[in-house]
């Protein structure tokens, strides 16, 4: 089985195996390969993290355990769990930072804690939405 990343009508593409299969979710095993290196959205794909990554994907079609699949997700959508990621929480923090600085003549380390409080608010709140952002950022799957 082989694993690449393709950038097509800005869709970020790979190949996978279905596991298993429940409603219209499947659970699709990715394998990475060489081809992930020249990958433009390497830096962010959870396929580029490991040698194997299994996802559940929505089905486009009916699909069968054992089936050859691509899993596709838009680009766009990638670029956007990153700043929902990394870049949001960071100028959450920064923005933390300089207001309690501004306001307060706490330490630095309780300001620090506190802007540390504040990113685990704000990734709480993200796994309060889990469910909502999950339906913007589902991965389909169709038979290769």
């Amino acid at each position: 089985m082989q694993s690449h990343c393709v950038f097509m009508d800005e869709l970020i593409r790979h190949e996978g195996i279905v596991l298993s299969t429940s409603g219209e979710m499947a659970h699709v095993q990715i394998v990475q390969t060489s081809a992930c290196s020249a990958c433009k959205a390497k830096s962010m794909c959870m396929s580029a993290e490991s040698q194997s990554k299994e996802m559940d994907v929505r089905m486009l079609e009916p699909l069968q355990v054992g089936d050859r699949v691509e899993v596709q997700v838009r680009e766009r959508l990638a670029w956007k769990a990153v700043f929902l990621a990394y870049i949001l929480p960071f100028i959450v923090m920064l923005t933390i930072i300089a207001v309690l600085d501004l306001v307060t003549e706490w330490s630095e380390a309780v300001i620090g804690t506190l802007s540390l409080c504040g990113i685990a608010l704000y990734y709480i709140g993200l796994n309060v939405f889990k469910h909502r952002l999950q339906t913007q950022f589902s991965f389909t799957a169709r038979k290769l």
